[in-house]
This record gives C-alpha cells, sequence and structure tokens, in this order.
C-alpha cells in the first residue's frame, strides 16, 4: 500500500504542481484573465471537491484503491487538455476534469492512509509522502523551467498530463489490500463527537483558497514575478518542505496535534497581514514559502480525526470531509476575486481573521494523553 499511494500520490502532486506553476501565467499571459475571472476558476476548480461526498456512492461498484487510480487518470488528462483551450472557458472545463481527478484522488489516499496505518505510524507516512511529493515537485520545477526555455504552454501541459495518465494506468494494475483493515461503510456518517473535525475542515477550505487563488495571483499580478521566477519559486519551497515534511510528522506524534495546529494557525495570522501590508516583493515571496510550510500542519486535522474515529468510518468520513471542506472553497475564491477588484487587500484581512476563529477553536483538542485510539483501530 505504501508504494501504491507513494507512486499515486507523486503523480498527483506533479498534475497540481505543474497546474499551480504554469496557470497564472498563461491565464494572464495567453487567455487574458482578469482578477474576478481568476476567482470564478478557483471556485468551479473546487466543485469537485464538494462533491466529494459521491465517492461513498462510486465506491459500491468501484474498489477504493481503483477509484484512485481512475482518478489520477482524469487529473492527467484535465492537465493535458489545459493548453489546448487557452481562453475563460477552456479554462474553466479543463479545470474542472483537472479538479475531479486531483479531488477524488486526494480523499481515497487520506482514507487508504488512516486505514493501513496506525496513530503512531500515519503521521509519519503523511510526512513521507508529503517529503516525497516534495522532491518531485522540485523535479518538475526543474522540468518546466527547462522546458520553458524551448517549449510553449500546449507542449507543456500535454507531456505532463501524458505521465500523470501513464501513472493511473500503472495503478489500474495493482492490488495493495489485505483483508485485515476493518470493512468501511458505503453510507454517508455524520457524528456529533467528529464535530470538532468538521469545523477545522470547513475553516481550512476557507483559509486554503486565499492561499491557492491569489498568494501567486498576488507575486504575478502586483509584484510582476515571471513564470520563470515562479518556477523557482516553487523549486525551492518544495526544497524547503522535502526537508521539513518528515519534521512535521514527527512534530505530530510528539507534541499532539492542538499545539502543532495552534503553531500553523498562529503563524498564520502574521503571515496573512504580513500580505496586504508589505511592498517589498522580497518579503512577501518569503511569507508565501512560509505560508507552505504551515500547509503542510494541516496533517494533524486528519490525525487528530483518526484518534477520535470508530475504524469503519474513516473511508465516508474522509468523503464528507472533503465536501464540507469544499463549502467555503466553493465560494471563496469567487467572492475573494470580487472582493480583489476593490483592493487585492481585502481577502489577505479575511484570512487573518478565518486563522484567528481557527486558532480559537483548536484549543478543544484534548491533550495527547486524553486521545486514546478506539478499539481495533488502524493496523500495519
Amino acid at each position: 500500500m505504501l508504494r501504491f499511494l507513494i507512486v499515486q500520490t507523486t503523480a498527483s502532486v506533479v498534475g497540481l504542481q505543474c497546474w499551480m506553476i504554469l496557470f497564472n501565467n498563461f491565464a494572464v499571459e495567453q487567455a487574458g484573465l482578469d482578477g474576478l475571472q481568476i476567482g470564478v476558476i478557483g471556485s468551479v476548480r473546487e466543485i469537485p471537491g464538494f462533491l466529494a461526498l459521491l465517492a461513498i456512492f462510486v465506491m459500491l461498484v468501484i474498489r477504493e484503491h481503483r477509484l484512485s487510480s481512475l482518478s489520477i487518470i482524469c487529473l492527467g488528462l484535465g492537465i493535458g487538455l489545459t493548453g489546448l483551450m487557452p481562453s475563460f472557458y477552456g479554462l474553466v472545463i479543463s479545470t474542472l476534469i483537472m479538479s475531479f481527478g486531483f479531488h477524488y484522488y486526494e480523499t481515497t489516499n487520506q482514507s487508504l492512509t488512516l486505514q493501513y496505518f496506525d496513530i503512531a505510524t500515519s503521521p509519519l507516512v503523511f510526512g513521507r509522502l508529503r517529503s516525497l511529493a516534495a522532491a518531485t515537485s522540485i523535479a518538475i520545477g526543474l522540468l518546466l523551467f527547462l522546458m520553458g526555455l524551448f517549449f510553449s504552454y500546449k507542449i507543456m501541459f500535454l507531456s505532463v498530463g501524458s505521465l500523470i495518465v501513464a501513472a493511473g494506468l500503472w495503478g489500474m494494475q495493482q492490488d495493495p489490500t489485505h483483508r485485515k483493515v476493518p470493512p468501511q461503510h458505503h453510507k454517508m456518517i455524520v457524528r456529533r463527537k467528529y464535530m470538532l473535525y468538521y469545523f477545522l475542515t470547513f475553516m481550512a477550505g476557507a483559509r486554503r483558497q486565499i492561499f491557492i487563488a491569489f498568494s501567486v495571483y498576488l507575486l504575478v499580478k502586483v509584484f510582476t514575478c515571471t513564470v520563470t521566477e515562479i518556477t523557482l519559486l516553487f523549486v525551492l519551497n518544495n526544497l524547503v518542505n522535502y526537508i521539513l515534511s518528515p519534521l512535521i510528522g514527527r512534530a505530530i506524534v510528539h507534541f499532539g496535534e492542538r499545539k502543532v495546529l495552534s503553531l500553523e494557525y498562529g503563524g498564520l495570522i502574521a503571515i496573512f497581514i504580513t500580505y496586504t501590508l508589505s511592498g517589498s516583493k522580497w518579503l512577501v515571496v518569503l511569507m508565501y514559502i512560509f505560508d507552505h510550510i504551515l500547509f503542510n500542519f494541516a496533517i494533524a486535522i486528519r490525525t487528530y480525526f483518526q484518534k477520535v474515529a470508530d475504524p469503519q468510518d474513516i473511508s465516508p468520513s474522509m468523503a464528507v470531509g472533503f465536501t464540507i471542506n469544499h463549502i467555503a472553497a466553493v465560494v471563496m475564491p469567487a467572492i475573494g476575486g470580487a472582493l480583489w477588484m476593490i483592493d487585492y487587500r481585502i481577502p489577505f484581512f479575511a484570512g487573518a481573521g478565518l486563522s484567528l476563529i481557527s486558532l480559537l477553536a483548536v484549543q478543544r483538542i484534548p491533550h495527547p494523553a486524553d486521545l486514546s485510539p478506539p478499539p481495533g483501530s488502524a493496523v500495519i
């Protein structure tokens, strides 16, 4: 299962990194999109995440690891199509296809990790996967940097999309499952004892969209970063995360979820305020790197859930959590795009406010000693 998750997660991150590195410059230079259109596409990108709940019913006819690989194939097709449709509506279509693949893979990826690895191991596995993904992102960033010197956006999108499809086809030939894992419910699960997990997941979705939709766009539009500079930033960013991601997993095991998440949200408040007040391009770049580091701390929300969850609830609850995560995510980029047209600082002030609310909420997470694993929790 670890090998399967490594290959499929690497393919997923390659697709996401390709899209994030190239999309903003492609949208501005080739499609001529403005801030509002960028925000609308950001909302469209999150619709499949909002519909992640449907994965519960898809898994009635398709095994979970098969759905993972089919999602990777869908992601690759969406990436490949992006460069072929340099218009607002064309990017809406390709983004929707790409996003269905990415979000459904993330749902199954998190579920499989929590099912197949116990509470002491899952943070380390999440950290290792993030670290390997960062290393792969460095490679794809360097590859796109070199390709950008010789090839068009169309060729770059098609090449990366083809590699991702190949990884998905490999996954379709694998069966990494075994019978020791408790069978999962194939229905929607909503329980009162999971309410803090639901709330933190909801808030994380809203905060994440401000980061994804507007932080790179801020660097491109306000600070006039070129595609080469953005690519180099992504390489540096992922080099830092390659080193730190395993340490974040160990920190969760050692310090507990409450302390790790408190550090994340306290840091985010400072980062978002810096985004709004700083006129220094390099300070904003530094804040972007810190922002991306803290983004990895969200692992702690899932490991907290694993400690309070019934084993049979993991798969459907990950799907429910993804839908909750994207309730705010669907509307936040469009609203933020409209607010951007008034003043680009407003979305980032909103991000600081959301981070403050989340900081207060995570104080309700019990002390690690009070979080005992439920009977029969995950194996390996």
